[in-house]
């Protein structure tokens, strides 16, 4: 046997080399046994219980929320013909736009749904510019959001009518904008497939399962920084950026599109972030269900990349000057 063809089988033994499921499992419970004692030591001090503590409220407050909205966002994706938005959109594009801004305070949908709706409304031939609109409003403004919002900010209702205000009106703008600026071909939307087929039902849950595990991990992921900023980032560190007004919103607004948190959940990461102003948490509300690192991923998939290149730095500048005027409105 040659050299090659040795080397060649040794490359097909360790391609079909498989894990055996009980034997990592037994791995593992077997490290986690032999370590119990210094993951205890760490868990006992008193970072760590502080971390935890605010990493457990921040997933238990926001996780219903989280469910309830990938259900009626799922429903309204399977269940809800696109050919319901054209008949009841004004023909006229500057009027098309506030009405589907407002149909998204009705119409509950997390971003990760509004993308593909969206596109099904181009497809069904809404206008493009009421598409943004919808597309932008009804993950920032709709009953399940504003409701964790009220929640997550108690005896708060400014910061409620706040969020609504300022999230409607960078969506209208954002809508305003295309009307007056987008070009067709900036536009492409793809098909966008909800499920593998089957009927409806069966479609709707499969949609549920990606969309929980797709969320719930970017809200695990949320809570971890938002307790790791609490308890390990020295206090001075972050009293000194939320004593810049300006550094404050823009250190926030940046946060939101790292941290793609899902809108349902993103006002009790909002809420824990106490040391800065309200006008810089509600510029990380209105930012993160505009615009975020996920939802760039689905725009480009959805619309064409050169429609998210354009689409996304535009709206985070739109999305933080209305936050920015609303919280010196509502101040």
């Amino acid at each position: 046997m040659t050299a090659i063809e040795e080397s060649r089988r040794e490359r097909d033994g360790r391609r079909g080399w498989n894990a055996d499921p009980v034997l990592v499992l037994t791995l593992v419970l077997l490290v986690g046994f032999l370590a119990q004692g210094p993951v205890r030591r760490l868990l006992s001090t008193p970072v760590m219980q502080s971390w935890m503590t605010v990493f457990v409220a921040v997933v238990v407050q926001a996780l219903p929320f989280l469910v309830l909205g990938v259900l009626l966002s799922a429903g309204l994706a399977v269940f809800v013909p696109p050919s319901f938005f054209t008949r009841v959109l004004p023909k006229r594009p500057s009027l098309a736009v506030p009405v589907a801004g407002l149909a998204g305070a009705v119409l509950p949908g997390c971003e990760c749904a509004s993308v593909p709706v969206a596109g099904a409304l181009v497809r069904g031939g809404v206008t493009p510019a009421a598409a943004v609109a919808f597309l932008l409003s009804a993950p920032a403004i709709n009953p399940v959001v504003l409701t964790a919002t009220a929640v997550a900010f108690p005896g708060q209702p400014r910061m409620v009518l706040a969020r609504f205000a300022a999230s409607l009106a960078a969506s209208c703008v954002m809508g305003w904008l295309w009307q007056r600026l987008g070009r067709p071909d900036w536009l492409r939307p793809r098909r966008h497939d909800h499920g593998d087929g089957g009927t409806r039902g069966a479609v709707f849950w499969g949609s549920v399962r990606h969309d929980v595990m797709h969320a719930g991990g970017f809200l695990v992921g949320g809570a971890m920084a938002a307790a790791t900023l609490k308890a390990v980032v020295p206090a001075t560190w972050l009293h000194a950026a939320a004593g810049q007004p300006v550094v404050a919103v823009l250190a926030l607004a940046v946060l939101a599109v790292l941290l793609s948190i899902c809108s349902e959940a993103d006002a009790f990461v909002a809420s824990s972030l106490t040391q800065f102003s309200p006008t810089a948490r509600l510029a990380f509300l209105v930012v993160g269900p505009m615009i975020d690192l996920k939802l760039f991923g689905m725009q480009a998939a959805t619309f064409g990349r050169g429609f998210a290149l354009r689409f996304a730095p535009v709206t985070f500048v739109v999305a933080v000057l209305a936050a920015v005027v609303t919280g010196a409105v509502l101040r």
